[in-house]
C-alpha cells in the first residue's frame, strides 16, 4: 500500500485530497498512530483518496457482505466498513494481533465494530472454511503479494455475479516494468496481473490510484 497515489506529484496529489470529501479526525488520527508505532510499515496503509474510493464503491453498488484479506491497523476496513449499511458485515482477514488491536481501537472510534468480523488466522485457511458459494458483494485483496493469485481462485468463486473484486499494490511501485527486478513479490505481482487479466469469469480494469489498483467485475 501507499499513503498517495504515486502517478501524481506531491502538488496535484495535495489538490486532489483538497477538493474530495474531507478525511474525518478518526482517520487522521490513525494514519498518525500507525506511522507512530510501526514506522517500518506505515507504506502498507491505503492513500486518503482510495479510501474514499473504497467507500464510495461499496456505497455504489449496494453491499452488504464485503471481505477484505490484510487489515493491518483497519484503515481500509473503517472505509470499507464505512459504505455498508448498518446490518452489513465485513470479514476482515489477517494474522498480527499486534497491528489489528490498534484496528479494534479505531473501529469502535469510528462507531463500525459491530459490522467487522476478524478473524486472526491465515486467510487462505479462513477463505477456504467458507461456503463455496457466492456470498460476497465485494472482496479487497491487501495482503502477502506472492499468495495474490490463491486469494483470488479462492474469492471469485464467492463473489456474486456483478460484484466486485479488488487488489491492491499491482504496480509493486512500478517494479513490474523493470526486468532487474527479480524479488518473488514482484514477479508475484506480474504473475497475478496476466492471471487476473486473462480469467474469463471477470472484466477489469487497472486504477493509477495508490500503487495500482485492479477493479474487477464478476460476470
Amino acid at each position: 500500500m501507499t499513503r498517495t497515489s504515486e502517478n501524481l506529484s506531491p502538488e496535484l496529489h495535495a489538490y486532489l485530497v483538497a477538493h474530495s470529501t474531507p478525511v474525518d479526525e478518526v482517520l487522521t488520527d490513525l494514519a498518525a498512530e500507525t506511522e507512530r508505532l510501526f514506522p517500518d510499515h506505515v507504506g502498507m496503509q491505503i492513500a486518503p483518496e482510495q479510501g474514499l474510493f473504497l467507500t464510495l464503491l461499496t456505497q455504489l453498488i449496494g453491499a452488504r457482505n464485503v471481505v477484505e484479506v490484510g487489515t493491518f491497523t483497519g484503515y481500509s476496513s473503517i472505509c470499507l466498513a464505512r459504505g455498508l449499511p448498518n446490518d452489513g458485515t465485513l470479514l476482515a482477514c489477517d494474522v498480527s494481533e499486534e497491528w489489528t488491536a490498534v484496528a479494534r481501537r479505531y473501529w469502535q472510534r469510528a462507531g463500525v465494530a459491530d459490522r467487522i468480523d476478524l478473524r486472526l488466522a491465515p486467510a487462505l485457511d479462513t477463505l477456504r472454511a467458507l461456503p463455496e458459494e457466492p456470498q460476497f458483494d465485494l472482496a479487497f485483496i491487501d495482503a502477502d503479494k506472492e499468495s495474490y493469485i490463491a486469494y483470488w481462485e479462492e474469492l471469485v468463486p464467492r463473489v456474486r455475479p456483478g460484484g466486485v473484486l479488488l487488489a491492491d499494490n499491482v504496480f509493486s511501485h512500478s517494479r513490474v516494468l523493470d526486468p532487474a527486478q527479480t524479488a518473488a513479490r514482484v514477479q508475484a505481482i506480474r504473475d497475478f496481473n496476466v492471471h487476473a487479466r486473462d480469467d474469463t469469469r471477470v472484466d477489469l480494469v487497472i486504477l493509477p490510484i495508490g500503487d495500482g489498483l485492479t477493479l474487477a467485475r464478476r460476470r
